[in-house]
């Protein structure tokens, strides 16, 4: 890759704005899922620095990460995160640190229920050891709490100074549409910004309802599995390549005609682009009218290395639509 970092690119970091929020944000998020995962403390410390010192800042987590991980109860990511802001240094001024709450926590914890979120915002604070939280996402609906009650919630946080702005993630077109008339309506603050599943595989759900929607209301799109669990990086061609990682079975959905036809596009691209596919797939939804910042992950700092160069990549109306036809 020809692509080189300095301190000078930092300044020249286009950002982009989170919604209606004031947050600007560069267009590359990093997940923070696999800290306390796959990434232990010291090597998630490394790939924070690396991250935050080439101009990128949202770091995105959850109450509820990692608690998949055998001898995990969830809070593990948000720790390590406050630890490495512990750090100093001006760590927290460069970060724009993004979190959620409503998944299930041990001993059946979740929802969003207003003495809940204030409770389980404390909660993420203290893991965080910050005083604020940038952008403090619903993980999900919660059909038993009216949205009222949980914006109320959110209100309060923000009036407090420990939120800044609030999103939600993994909302279907017309709760998200409630939601945001119920802000209008009731004078309460409004979701900013959507975390929804997209990709170059994963592409109908999203784009049917949920971005024409958040193009209209000025709603800030930080999609997740930006590279389908690792498909699009191109690793995972065939059922034996499944085993090369923790997250192999996740893709076995994605080994199928369609899916070598993405591959085969990205290949195609990435070559005459001299470039590697996953940078490819993550520039191909920076470049996309609804998204403001695609969220990937990376265990080691030159894989990471790898998918922020997709930031420098511009991809031509011509790369464009190959890939559109190859995933429609």
């Amino acid at each position: 890759m020809g692509y080189v970092f300095e301190n000078e690119e930092r300044q020249k970091m286009r950002k982009r704005p989170l919604g209606r929020s004031g947050i600007e944000i560069a267009p590359l998020a990093f997940g923070a899922n696999v800290f306390g995962w796959t990434v232990d403390a010291p090597s998630a410390f490394l790939l924070l620095d690396t991250f935050v010192d080439h101009g990128f800042d949202l770091v995105d987590t959850a109450d509820v990460y990692s608690k998949w991980a055998p001898g995990n109860s969830g809070g593990e990511s948000e720790t390590v995160i406050g630890k490495w802001l512990r750090q100093g240094g001006g760590r927290r001024e460069k970060v724009v640190i993004a979190t959620k709450v409503g998944m299930e926590m041990p001993g059946g914890r979740k929802g969003l229920a207003k003495k809940y979120i204030l409770q389980a915002a404390e909660d993420s604070l203290r893991r965080l050891q910050t005083d604020r939280i940038d952008l403090y996402q619903s993980h999900n609906e919660d059909p038993d709490t009216p949205i009222e009650e949980t914006l109320e919630a959110y209100a309060q946080l923000i009036r407090d100074g420990k939120v800044r702005a609030i999103g939600a993630s993994n909302y279907g077109a017309e709760s998200l549409r409630q939601a945001l008339a119920a802000s209008d309506r009731e004078r309460l603050p409004r979701y900013e910004t959507l975390q929804p599943m997209y990709n170059l595989y994963s592409r109908a759900e999203f784009e049917e309802k949920l971005a024409p929607l958040c193009i209209e209301k000025g709603l800030g799109v930080i999609p997740y599995y930006g590279l389908a669990s690792g498909f699009l990086t191109g690793k995972y061609r065939s059922e034996a390549d499944l085993a090369q990682s923790p997250r192999g079975q996740s893709v076995k959905k994605c080994l199928n005609e369609r899916g070598m036809k993405i591959l085969a596009a990205l290949d195609e691209v990435a070559k005459a682009k001299k470039a590697k596919p996953s940078q490819v797939a993550l520039a191909w939804l920076m470049a996309r009218p609804a998204v403001t910042a695609p969220i990937a992950s990376a265990p080691t700092v030159a894989q990471l290395r790898e998918l922020m160069a997709a930031a420098e990549l511009e991809l031509d109306p011509g790369s464009m639509g190959r890939l559109d036809r190859a995933s429609d």
